[in-house]
């Protein structure tokens, strides 16, 4: 169905329509919150609090880009504000392991590279984490993310440049042991 119709019909009050609209855009925005966060129920609340957004705006769709880009453009903005509100709280948290491991004089068995690259992907930037994974993981172009990021496809080409780098910067150490 052409996406036109579809909001049409959302913004007529039609559920079904709504519903349809949800469907064909939940696992991909689930995913998408569920990368950057890295957790399943803060995944889940993005994923919420974006479809929430996107019935709220969907009158303001201009079709610019296509309804799914502008769909995931909005569950990125929602992902990477609520992140930047834990971060902080996660900065101090410290995990019972890594105190153990601070205890004990001997060094632990290094992780196995599935962790080690989850945890680099954690510590990129939100811009270069948000580039990566649309475009690595999710296979967005880099006119999708732009569109996405608000950015030029350009500076999306240069942060998955710089991106990369730094996981190949952080897992060197990995490659050679």
């Amino acid at each position: 169905m052409d996406d036109r119709v579809l909001i049409a019909r959302v913004q007529a009050g039609d559920p079904s329509a709504a519903r349809e609209l949800y469907d064909a855009h939940v696992d991909r925005v689930y995913r998408l919150v569920y990368r950057l966060a890295g957790d399943p129920d803060q995944a889940q609340d993005y994923a919420q609090e974006a479809f929430i957004r996107v019935f709220e705006r969907l009158s303001g769709f201009r079709g610019e880009a296509a309804l799914g880009t502008w769909i995931c453009a909005i569950a990125v903005s929602v992902a990477l504000n609520g992140l930047r509100k834990v971060k902080r709280l996660r900065a101090r948290e410290t995990e019972l392991g890594g105190a153990v491991a601070v205890s004990s004089p001997h060094r632990e068995a290094e992780p196995d590279l599935k962790e080690r690259m989850a945890q680099a992907i954690d510590d990129l930037p939100d811009g270069y984490r948000a580039v990566f994974l649309m475009h690595d993981v999710e296979g967005y172009t880099h006119q999708e993310i732009g569109h996405a990021l608000g950015v030029q496809s350009g500076t999306s080409k240069a942060q998955l440049s710089r991106a990369r780098a730094k996981l190949r910067r952080s897992l060197a150490d990995f490659a050679k042991g």
